[in-house]
């Protein structure tokens, strides 16, 4: 009854789109703590809310999205190649610009570390690290943002 519910609501409109993204992203995080488990053997909650790690949850939803937009506009509309392009330029900016910035915090962190003897409070904190991702974790992210449209919209017309 309340998938029923929740189908009638959600079927086919921009709903449905906007679910689909939602729920690739929050699904990818939880993807990203299993495989951070089982890389480190360490359970680290806050995995949950960062940026950076496999797969990149950014590009998972922003591709479920522009699949889901092309599945009910057609691959062929304006509105998909909208959502594509913007698609891809946040995929770009996971694997370059906001990568680099990771690459640049994690140096200036060692440098602080030796010019304040190892105490990052006296400046601060240490800068956030994991920022970007590598260009294996935005396209993994993005074949699973694929696949995650084709599967959500067979459950919403189930």
């Amino acid at each position: 009854m309340l998938i029923d519910t929740f189908r009638h609501l959600v079927a086919n409109n921009g709903y449905e789109a906007l679910s689909c993204g939602i729920l690739a992203a929050f699904i990818g995080q939880i993807i990203k703590f299993i495989i951070f488990t089982i890389q480190t053997k360490k359970i680290n909650f806050k995995i949950f809310t960062t940026t950076g790690g496999m797969p990149s949850t950014h590009s998972a939803a922003v591709i479920s999205l522009s699949t889901i937009v092309g599945i009910l506009e057609g691959f062929d509309s304006v509105i998909f190649a909208l959502s594509l392009g913007i698609s891809l330029i946040i995929m770009y900016d996971a694997a370059g610009l906001r990568r680099a910035a990771g690459k640049t915090a994690a140096c200036l962190n060692k440098v602080m570390e030796e010019m304040y003897n190892h105490d990052l409070e006296a400046v601060g904190g240490k800068l956030k690290e994991l920022l970007g991702h590598t260009p294996l974790e935005v396209w993994v992210g993005a074949a699973y943002g694929v696949v995650f449209a084709y599967f959500y919209h067979s459950f919403i017309l189930g």
